[in-house]
């Protein structure tokens, strides 16, 4: 009751006013008349507060989002079906989403009357720019009574995730690097000389069993050699996305940090779409997106654009972290090998030991160094810039490109990859 009170409108409360006022005035008046009005004026905002706190309102409301994962900048819309489901009709329905400020203004709708057994479908579009997860809901209500002296308002609990994935940046195939990269005891390799028992046996270690001993090759080599166990080849590829926050300039989605994001977005569906099985890592030492428990375990090896969505959904929610150093506990995982295609911001002599063990233990490390104070939202002297990191990353064995606010991803991609291409054929020769 006190809360039916409390939602007096404006009109129930100028009811309730003049009423007492009337009934005041005609004890004064002596005017019994007047009194009865008052009488009346009072005890219709009343009556009609106690009718509306014992009612029992029943509204259902499901929400479905089309399509539940969206590249930033493109729309998604939004399907409500409301329903009746008790047996007391409302009067005017005011209905409210609660939608965060990046996915636009709080959608409005009003409803009439509605009885029992009453169903309707609304909808509205939301669009945001910069990525994340967004929660959508919940939905408040507010029911007002015919005459419209009271309004209670109400709040559905539920919520549905939304997830808004950086923007992808379509890359042309180009070759990564002239060796083969690849997982798995039977990977490929190049000999200049042996039978092809020499490919399919390595040697014997404590716990093999003897049945799988390959006794012409350990006669012919003086030593224990057993048969290779067959798995299956994939290519591998790793993306690392350098997310410190102390490398990395500007604010927002116009920073450094947020085109870094789109490069490794970009890149990361790029390799899935070509057959590579595909992890995150960024410097705090785990996989983007995953707990520390879960290290090692965010390869994506399915085919296919579509199946890109967990390493999109990992990047829309990755975020700077307060680091100096780049955690490169990943780098000796078991199966890490393959390719590596680093995302980096500006760099100094500090980092040179974990991309000389990056470049030590991959097939082929690439790299696209950000010339970050090119998003510095104050002008620097030539003098206070930061030397580019290319140097650096090619005095360890990287083959990496610049690249700034006005570039073309798909041009430095290509150019990038023609270089990897031309020094694996360097090594091939």
């Amino acid at each position: 009751m006190r809360e039916a009170l409390s939602g007096l409108t404006v009109r129930g409360r100028a009811f309730l006013a003049a009423g007492i006022t009337a009934v005041v005035c005609g004890i004064l008046l002596d005017q019994s008349t007047l009194s009865r009005i008052g009488m009346l004026l009072v005890a219709l905002p009343l009556v009609t507060a106690v009718v509306a706190a014992l009612g029992r309102y029943r509204l259902a409301l499901v929400r479905h989002i089309e399509p539940h994962l969206t590249e930033a900048g493109q729309p998604a819309r939004v399907e409500l079906t409301i329903a009746n489901e008790g047996r007391i009709p409302t009067g005017t329905l005011l209905l409210e989403e609660t939608v965060p400020y990046a996915l636009g203004g709080r959608p409005r709708f009003v409803v009439d009357r509605i009885g029992f057994g009453w169903r309707h479908k609304l909808g509205y579009q939301i669009r945001s720019e910069i990525r994340g997860r967004f929660d959508i809901g919940p939905m408040r209500v507010t029911v007002a009574d015919p005459f419209g002296l009271v309004e209670l308002n109400r709040a559905f609990q539920s919520t549905v995730p939304f997830t808004v994935t950086p923007r992808v940046v379509p890359l042309p195939p180009t070759p990564l690097t002239g060796n083969a990269t690849s997982s798995g005891d039977s990977r490929p390799r190049a000999f200049l000389g042996g039978s092809a028992e020499d490919i399919t046996v390595r040697e014997y270690r404590r716990g093999d069993e003897l049945r799988r001993v390959h006794w012409p090759s350990s006669a012919r080599l003086g030593e224990l050699m057993v048969r290779r166990e067959e798995q299956p080849w994939q290519a591998r590829a790793t993306v690392f996305l350098d997310n410190r926050r102390s490398v990395h300039r500007g604010q927002g989605a116009g920073s450094s940090f947020e085109q870094a994001v789109v490069v490794a977005a970009s890149v990361s569906v790029h390799l899935v779409t070509a057959g590579y099985s595909v992890r995150l890592v960024t410097s705090a030492g785990t996989a983007a997106g995953a707990t520390p428990t879960q290290l090692g375990a965010g390869w994506h090896d399915r085919e296919g654009q579509a199946d890109a969505a967990a390493l999109l959904e990992a990047l829309a929610v990755v975020e700077t972290v307060h680091q100096h150093r780049i955690d490169a506990s990943w780098i000796g995982e078991a199966g890490q090998g393959g390719v590596t295609v680093a995302v980096l911001g500006s760099l100094d002599e500090d980092d040179a030991g974990v991309l000389r063990r990056v470049r030590h233990h991959t097939g082929a490390a690439l790299a696209f160094a950000l010339a970050v104070d090119d998003w510095s939202a104050v002008h620097l002297a030539p003098e206070q810039r930061r030397p580019s990191g290319v140097p650096l990353l090619v005095q360890h064995g990287w083959k990496a490109v610049d690249l700034g606010p006005g570039d073309s991803l798909a041009t430095r991609w290509r150019e990038l990859g023609t270089r990897g291409a031309a020094a694996g054929a360097g090594a091939t020769r």
